[in-house]
């Protein structure tokens, strides 16, 4: 019982790691995004 609370466990944490390296990158997607220059996609 004790090993498959630590499995239980283990899986939790990792799933709590996945989901903040997904947040974090979609943030660092969005500050990219906001900070890059505009292409000029006018053709003037």
């Amino acid at each position: 019982m004790k090993k498959l609370f630590l499995i239980a466990l283990a899986a939790l944490g990792g799933l709590l790691v996945y989901r903040q390296i997904q947040a974090d990158r979609a943030e660092q997607d969005l500050w990219t995004e906001a900070t890059d220059s505009v292409p000029s996609s006018s053709g003037v």
